[in-house]
């Protein structure tokens, strides 16, 4: 078990909102392969077996039986767990969480890339650069968050700032008062596979369906819910006719 530690700097990811735009993946790139992350490289990104380093990727699922089905885009990086199975394995050291912020990270000059922390990590969250030899993650932007150079609200993750949904929460989530643990509990958040025994940092909101209710006039026109029975309202001056819209 690792040490405990003063907080849990994490991201909490709402399914709810996620629109699978990929923002938050090219951010991420943008950001750590030019800051203490990178380089971040691409050796072959479009062929049959694509290769490249990336911290943060989104998935994309398809759920259900056609014609119920449902798209399911779910984000996934390094989970920064309370007790990561990456750090013992580690043999020279590298891999290690941070007490003072729960961050998990890799000392690039102790790496010697031999992906032990690869094949502990239950999450497929541990990235090798062929080109360094080097394991690489999610480092939560840890060059940003704590950079005074920058106005406060932008010391966030690249992936937070850029995601036009709303859908990531960045901060502490043993701080019961803080935003992340408010929505962990009001929305009912959840750790990734807990049955691992690593307490991920990170947590998910889960997906929320919507009951659509059916009007009954809804149903009394099924067949075209376009159609309006009688004429159409008289449109206010100024507005275009329908002719006009039509003509469009």
């Amino acid at each position: 078990m690792t040490d405990t530690i003063a907080k849990q700097l994490a991201l909490v990811i709402d399914l709810n909102t996620c629109v699978g735009c990929h923002a938050c993946v090219t951010s991420c790139k943008e950001w750590n392969s030019s800051g203490w992350g990178g380089p971040m490289p691409d050796t072959n990104p479009y062929d049959r077996d694509p290769s490249g380093v990336f911290f943060n990727r989104v998935q994309t699922y398809e759920a259900g039986t056609y014609p119920n089905t449902e798209t399911i885009h779910f984000p996934k990086s390094c989970l920064h767990c309370e007790d990561p199975p990456c750090v013992p394995v580690c043999p020279t050291g590298a891999s290690y969480k941070r007490a003072e912020d729960g961050i998990v990270l890799v000392d690039y000059d102790k790496c010697i890339g031999c992906k032990y922390c690869s094949w502990a990590c239950p999450y497929g969250a541990r990235e090798f650069d062929e080109e360094t030899g080097v394991m690489k993650k999610c480092t939560l932007c840890v060059d940003r968050i704590y950079d005074k150079n920058l106005p406060e609200a932008e010391r966030k993750p690249a992936c937070v700032l850029a995601c036009p949904a709303g859908a990531r929460l960045f901060g502490d989530v043993t701080d019961p008062d803080s935003d992340v643990s408010i929505a962990i509990r009001e929305e009912g958040g959840y750790q990734l596979m807990p049955e691992w025994g690593t307490k991920p940092g990170n947590q998910y909101l889960p997906r929320r369906k919507v009951k659509r209710v059916i009007h009954e006039d809804e149903l009394v026109r099924a067949d075209n819910p376009l159609k309006k029975e009688g004429p159409l309202p008289r449109p206010e001056e100024g507005t275009p006719s329908l002719d006009d819209v039509t003509s469009w």
